[in-house]
């Protein structure tokens, strides 16, 4: 072992079982702030990607990660058909990273019964729904059935409805269509689905997308679009703008944050949140690891004059503080590392950080582990720690021998 890393670990043992100094208790309160401020870190990252995994997942399902309408529609709920042919959906499902596609109607109506009304959104899926996102968030009954060849006359309606309403899953409901004519359909009530997403729960009913054809007069080719599906949410932006190419003139592709901008804006200010927060406790760290340095070095002045006299230069002598040091901001880090980990392990597990659902979409934090961000966060901690604190290093330049052994 080098003599400065010897020096180095027995003055830490020194210090550590030495409360009559100042930096006995010093050294516990710097691995102390090291750990608090690594573990906000951490449990920040984890909240933040938690949030935005959770309430994109929730946005996507609803509504794929792009649509394609016709060019013209500008988000109606009546909106014009596009004639979907099967070379369409083979090219579309060709692009490198498209998953899977789907097709849809929508169509407003109206919820009745002898006590209340309420707009909703019917949207009809086509036989090959998957559901697995609203079979997530079905709270009663189960999905129904696109794939046969006979129109299911099931729906799906959200908790909220539901509980407006007082509906219960097998339970007939009436939907009136404000059309010339004006058309009724009686729907039975296959799952009860619970979203979070207000703005979806308060209006959508999903139902066999045959009907709204039929209401519409439309044949069996035609539909309101047609959504996409993709493997990489990174590739989203490269993806739209490659269907945009291929589709027809009269089409249009708009990505899920074309169509939700105020929602992603929301999440990209939380990263703004986030990065705040980083550089705060990073500057704790540094300005805590500072102080220790500096307080350590004029505490063990007569050491140093004592060691520079038997031969140790400058820089073996910065090592010897520096390696305590490191040895602080590891034990921060180690600390730091299982304090955030566990807790947020168990609000995985438990989901005991409850959260108001109206305003954040979702009823507790969510956590979501980025293990390269966690390791990236222990490194710059200890990196830029490392870098800070060369420089008060060099007070044992200063420090002359004789002095030194003087000093009292």
């Amino acid at each position: 072992m080098k003599i400065e890393r010897f020096i180095a670990f027995r003055l830490i043992r020194g210090k550590f079982n030495n409360t009559k100094k100042l930096s006995g208790p010093l050294y516990r309160i710097s691995i102390l702030a090291i750990a608090l401020s690594v573990a906000v870190m951490i449990i920040s990252l984890a909240v933040l990607d938690g949030f935005q995994h959770e309430i994109t997942s929730k946005v996507i399902g609803f509504g794929a990660h792009i649509q394609l309408n016709k060019y013209d529609n500008n988000n109606s709920f009546e909106p014009q058909p596009i004639k979907v042919k099967a070379d369409y959906l083979k090219e579309l499902n060709n692009i490198p990273g498209v998953s899977k596609t789907s097709l849809y109607a929508i169509k407003a109506g109206i919820l009745k019964t002898n006590d209340e009304m309420e707009g909703v959104i019917l949207k009809g899926v086509s036989k090959n729904f998957e559901g697995t996102f609203f079979k997530k968030h079905l709270i009663s009954g189960k999905l129904f059935n696109a794939n046969s060849n006979v129109k299911n006359d099931s729906i799906l309606i959200s908790k909220v409805l539901a509980d407006k309403f007082n509906f219960k899953v097998n339970e007939k409901v009436i939907v009136y269509f404000i059309q010339n004519p004006a058309r009724v359909r009686k729907f039975i009530i296959a799952g009860i689905y619970n979203t979070g997403l207000e703005d979806f729960d308060n209006k959508y009913l999903l139902c066999d997308v045959r009907h709204i054809q039929k209401l519409n007069n439309w044949d069996s080719t035609q539909f309101a679009g047609v959504e996409v599906s993709i493997k990489d949410f990174k590739n989203l932006d490269a993806i739209t703008n490659q269907i945009n190419e291929i589709i027809p003139a009269d089409w249009i592709a708009s990505s899920i944050v074309e169509q939700f901008p105020q929602l992603f804006d929301w999440l990209r200010l939380q990263d703004i949140n986030v990065q705040v927060i980083i550089i705060l406790m990073t500057l704790v760290a540094i300005v805590n690891m500072v102080t220790a340095l500096i307080i350590l070095i004029l505490e063990n002045t007569k050491l140093i004059g004592i060691l520079k006299a038997l031969g140790m230069n400058n820089q073996q002598l910065q090592k010897v503080f520096l390696y305590q040091v490191a040895a602080i901001v590891g034990k921060g880090l180690l600390y730091g590392n299982i304090s955030a980990l566990a807790l947020c392990f168990l609000q995985l597990k438990f989901h005991f950080i409850k959260l108001d659902e109206t305003s954040y979409y979702i009823a507790y934090v969510p956590i979501q582990m980025n293990w390269s961000l966690i390791i990236l966060v222990n490194l710059a901690t200890f990196i830029i720690c490392a870098i800070a604190l060369l420089l008060p290093s060099k007070l044992v330049t200063k420090i002359s021998p004789i002095k030194a052994i003087r000093y009292n």
